[in-house]
């Protein structure tokens, strides 16, 4: 089942809906964390007459650090002993389709693709088995960098926090199973990254677990799996896509700061 939230025209809110092999949206009465009812006032609608947004809203997005070798490699650092755990304020979030700001104060603006897990229900201290009950499915993530600010700032607060700095997208598949995903980013329909969830130092029930013994998780919160090698820069109007098997495309324009 892949669940999205979209937008029927300018200036309109967002809808939850069911995305159809056949590319109709049935949309919902409310959330998708409960029931999934449909809107008995809202008709079906093609997808390629709507805006897809964001496909949840997260209160947060935790973030894993170094969790494929090869990346940690290439920018030089070492796999940590303990998973390197992040956050990303929800301003961070944008959809498909959406501008990806290159801010004024960062000369060195990085992609990496991602695979994201999506909680469906409040959750905390789980067991590496109980993860996959309470997950909502997966997505695709880019978590953009400003490589040249993680190490003067310390905190990585800009760095990986800044206004768009999280695209999500395009939806949320129900049914994956996360093991052997390939995960790639093309710039401009070149391919930068690829690698496998395979590749993994720490797999996604282990992560989620020993993030939820420290803090609540939230239903629509979201869980940034790392990325593989293969980072590189963006600059303004190169188009980045983050693709992760199963899960379609997610692509984004970069823009210059107004």
């Amino acid at each position: 089942m892949r669940i999205v939230r979209y937008r029927e025209a300018a200036g309109t809110e967002g809808v939850y809906g069911l995305l159809g092999a056949d590319g109709l949206i049935t949309p919902l009465a409310g959330d998708p964390y409960g029931t999934r009812a449909p809107a008995g006032d809202r008709p079906p609608r093609p997808l390629d007459e709507v805006t897809l947004l964001a496909p949840v809203e997260p209160s947060k997005v935790v973030a894993v650090g170094r969790n494929f070798a090869a990346h940690a490699a290439e920018l030089g650092n070492r796999v940590p002993e303990r998973p390197l755990i992040f956050l990303k304020p929800s301003t961070s979030v944008i959809g498909p389709g959406a501008d990806i700001v290159f801010p004024e104060y960062t000369e060195e603006l990085h992609h990496e693709a991602e695979l994201a897990a999506v909680v469906g229900v409040r959750c905390r201290d789980l067991a590496p088995e109980d993860v996959p009950g309470v997950l909502l499915g997966y997505t695709c993530a880019n978590d953009v960098t400003a490589r040249d600010l993680q190490k003067p700032d310390g905190q990585w607060w800009r760095a990986k926090g800044s206004d768009t700095f999280c695209p999500l997208g395009p939806w949320v598949e129900t049914d994956l199973d996360p093991a052997a995903l390939r995960v790639t980013a093309t710039v401009n329909g070149e391919l930068r990254q690829e690698g496998g969830t395979q590749q993994m130092v720490r797999p996604v029930d282990e992560l989620i677990a020993h993030i939820s013994a420290a803090m609540t998780l939230l239903p629509g919160d979201v869980i940034l799996t790392g990325t593989p090698a293969g980072v590189s820069r963006m600059y303004p109007g190169d188009t980045v896509t983050v693709a992760v098997e199963g899960l379609g495309e997610l692509t984004n324009t970069v823009v210059r700061a107004s």
